[in-house]
């Protein structure tokens, strides 16, 4: 059983005894148990760095996606020796979710941090070119411009406190409307660039989304590469097309006829890749781990396998 045990936690998602009771039922009244805070000016690469100065066991990130992507964004970047359990507090919990951790369940999510198997889980990294410059950021869940980051960007903030995930649906029809087709160049590992079009690209470590939609159906957090989408769909029989494609044919269809590969179609491409570079002809909003960060016309992913233990 762990006997140093070190909390990462949002303090605007719960409060500290919230996560000690049942923490301190399974590890004891004798382990060290210590707690470091996120803040607005530190989402949690901060308090990465001073967990891994107690020398812990294992530590546990209770917090949102953000807090979450933070934390494995430092553990990536230093190469931590050190296990990292999820106790999801959040809107989307998308990482969580792909790990199948148990979601509004903080005694179940705690115990299985202390108590699970560790996994090595593949981390992603993207340059991204904003307008203050060219930014570095570890992802555990996905990237991209298009619909999503339309969405993140329209998503009203006191909806979201209310009404959860569901608040992205009310953003969606705005989302569509400011979609639109563009040309892009598209860098894929070693092979010779191409000349694209589309309106979404997205690139993933995971593939489910809330509410159990998988849009990366290859997608695996710990294969060592990147799976990405790019749809140019038009109008209602092309999205028609689409949904189909991505929800019977990669889904459905898929789970029956255990088919290898994700199915194409004329708005629907998919891919694998170690490493990919894209250049857009004009900034477009960009998100990363559904978080929108800003707009860009340029940017570079590649994957760290390996690169932290999650249990």
């Amino acid at each position: 059983m762990d006997k140093k045990v070190t909390v990462i936690w949002n303090p605007s998602k719960t409060d500290r005894e919230t996560l000690e009771g049942p923490l301190r039922a399974i590890v004891g009244d004798d382990a060290d148990v210590r707690f470091e805070e996120t803040s607005v000016d530190d989402p949690g690469q901060g308090a990465a760095k001073r967990a891994l100065e107690t020398d812990p066991d294992v530590v546990l990130v209770a917090g949102g996606d953000g807090t979450v992507r933070a934390v494995a964004e430092h553990f990536a970047d230093v190469h931590a020796d050190v296990d990292l359990g999820i106790v999801p507090l959040g809107t989307g919990n998308l990482f969580a979710r792909n790990l199948n951790v148990p979601i509004n369940n903080t005694p179940a999510a705690i115990e299985r941090a202390i108590t699970g198997r560790a996994t090595p889980v593949d981390v992603g990294w993207v340059d991204v070119e904003l307008d203050s410059g060219t930014e570095r950021h570890g992802f555990v869940v996905m990237i991209g411009f298009g619909i999503d980051a339309h969405m993140i960007a329209e998503t009203n903030d006191d909806l979201k406190a209310k009404a959860g995930w569901l608040a992205y649906v009310e953003s969606l029809g705005r989302a569509l409307t400011a979609s639109e087709i563009v040309p892009f160049h598209l860098t894929v590992d070693d092979q010779p660039g191409r000349d694209e079009e589309g309106h979404t690209l997205l690139i993933g470590n995971c593939g489910t989304l809330q509410g159990g939609l998988t849009i990366l159906p290859d997608a695996d957090p710990s294969d060592g590469e990147l799976d990405f989408l790019l749809l140019s769909a038009e109008g209602l029989g092309q999205w028609v097309g689409t949904l189909k494609t991505m929800v019977w044919d990669n889904g459905v269809k898929r789970l029956v006829t255990k088919t290898d590969e994700a199915t194409n179609s004329d708005s629907v491409t998919h891919g694998r890749a170690k490493k990919i570079d894209v250049t857009l002809p004009k900034p477009h909003a960009f998100e990363i781990d559904g978080e929108e960060i800003g707009e860009t016309s340029r940017f570079t992913v590649s994957i760290q396998p390996a690169a932290v233990r999650v249990r």
